[in-house]
């Protein structure tokens, strides 16, 4: 069972925490489902300034809406469309200070400034992107960064090929 406890001490220490939190949580899931759906909500608890968290899964044409937390959010994203899209197609990590200078940014929720997407790709397959959004401007930096890249490392090895979200 998951106890809802907020990590205390260094930024660095709260991360680890977290990532054995996530490891304990997909450990023997095959539903994507669930593990995208416990993700969400582990980094929606542990993250502060942030009004969503979630993810995209990508069909093989676009980028889909998939488990998350906050407002209803854009259902279909094409790849190069937008920071998730964009991210999705380059199949890189993008840290966004003001989203609002972003060139085609896709606005879900008016309250978002800054955004950051992680590309998941697994065995050379793009399987979608985390997603995260914060009302505040340069919110994320490359301590988060790299802690969510590591996030989403952990995260893909509890996605079974060919995903299935049942």
């Amino acid at each position: 069972m998951f106890q809802a406890e907020q990590p205390t001490g260094p930024r660095e220490e709260q991360q680890r925490a977290v990532l054995s939190q996530l490891q304990a949580l997909i450990a023997g899931e095959r539903s994507a489902a669930a593990n995208l759906a416990n993700a969400s909500a582990l980094l929606h608890f542990f993250l502060r300034d942030i009004n969503w968290v979630g993810f995209y899964l990508f069909d093989g044409r676009e980028l889909v809406l998939g488990p998350f937390q906050g407002l209803p959010a854009c259902i279909r994203i094409p790849l190069g469309k937008g920071v998730c899209g964009t991210s999705a197609e380059r199949r890189e990590t993008l840290r966004i200070e003001d989203v609002h200078a972003f060139p085609g940014h896709i606005a879900c929720d008016a309250a978002s400034n800054s955004e950051i997407v992680v590309p998941i790709v697994k065995d050379g397959e793009l399987l979608g992107v985390l997603d995260i959004d914060s009302p505040l401007k340069s919110r994320f930096d490359e301590q988060d960064q790299a802690f969510l890249e590591h996030f989403v490392d952990v995260l893909k090895e509890g996605l079974v090929l060919p995903l299935s979200l049942v």
